[in-house]
């Protein structure tokens, strides 16, 4: 039987709210420049509206959220990002990973991510799972959904000005391989979502995953079915050769991207998972928003061998 999961990344939810004098400090300066002199014409609430309809109407089984749901991390966008996400669809069907957006610069929890705490929640145990200083919940977290197992991992930390970097660190690292090994042995599909790509030189260095090279590394020795990302705001397909087969690394542009200043139109993943005589098989449909027809039309169809 064919299981179905929607992936989508960087949502950046327009409009940004009224910003207090008192917000205006740090990065957010720089953050709020950005959105008021490029972003804002770029990623469209319109979109932010129809993504969730189109997705609603196609079904699937499950969604995956990749990071940067808000913009410059004002407790009033987490107040929205929390009501959008609620208006997708429930938590237990819907993981959430965070992205550097998200941890643009500290929020408490309860005004910030914790608002979206019940999308980053595990049903399976995951032995050392760690939280951090900024986000109170544990990852790894391991969702199952029928043989298939969603890891969500968070690369998500404050940064200077001028840096959108990400890390995982030691901890979460050895935890992520010792879950892909446990769910390999135990014949799961096996999903990794994560907010930048995954992969040495996949992003500019200002931009990357600082212990990329590490993070590679754990993927060859363990293996991984999919990879799933977002950051960059362009599709992404890259293979990475690992000891347990290839691991298929796809990236998607922002789900809210209306394709303005050169930029890739917004787009969203449908994952068809199945399993035929004892082997894997996943099909990928990508919806890709039509500028002129203001809808998500197919765009592309093909396998992951």
């Amino acid at each position: 039987m064919t299981f179905r999961i929607a992936h989508i990344s960087d949502v950046h939810l327009a409009p940004l709210p009224p910003v207090k004098a008192s917000e205006m400090t740090s990065k957010r300066i720089v953050g709020y420049n950005s959105w008021m002199f490029r972003r804002k014409a770029i990623h469209d609430p319109s979109i932010a509206s129809e993504i969730v309809r189109d997705i609603k109407a196609a079904q699937p089984g499950h969604v995956m959220v990749t990071g940067d749901l808000v913009n410059i991390a004002l407790p009033r966008e987490f107040i929205n990002g929390e009501s959008w996400l609620r208006n997708l669809g429930r938590p237990d069907w819907i993981s959430f990973v965070p992205g550097n957006h998200d941890a643009y610069v500290p929020v408490q929890w309860d005004k910030g991510m914790g608002r979206l705490g019940d999308y980053m929640t595990g049903d399976l145990m995951v032995q050392g799972a760690v939280a951090t200083a900024g986000i109170a919940m544990p990852f790894p977290y391991v969702r199952q959904r029928r043989n298939i197992a969603l890891i969500g991992v968070s690369t998500a930390v404050p940064t200077r000005p001028g840096r959108a970097t990400g890390i995982l660190g030691d901890a979460q690292l050895d935890a992520l391989a010792n879950t892909l090994q446990n769910l390999r042995s135990k014949g799961f599909y096996r999903i990794l979502m994560i907010h930048h790509p995954p992969l040495p030189g996949l992003a500019k260095r200002r931009k990357a995953l600082t212990d990329a090279k590490n993070l590679k590394q754990v993927l060859e020795d363990q293996g991984c079915d999919l990879v799933v990302h977002g950051h960059n705001h362009i599709t992404m397909r890259n293979t990475l050769a690992s000891r347990h087969g290839p691991v298929h690394i796809l990236g998607m542009p922002a789900a809210t991207s209306s394709g303005a200043r050169s930029t890739e139109p917004a787009a969203w993943n449908e994952y068809h998972i199945r399993r035929t005589s004892g082997r894997w098989q996943c099909t990928v449909n990508t919806r890709c928003w039509d500028t002129e027809k203001c809808s998500f039309v197919p765009q592309t169809s093909y396998s992951l061998d």
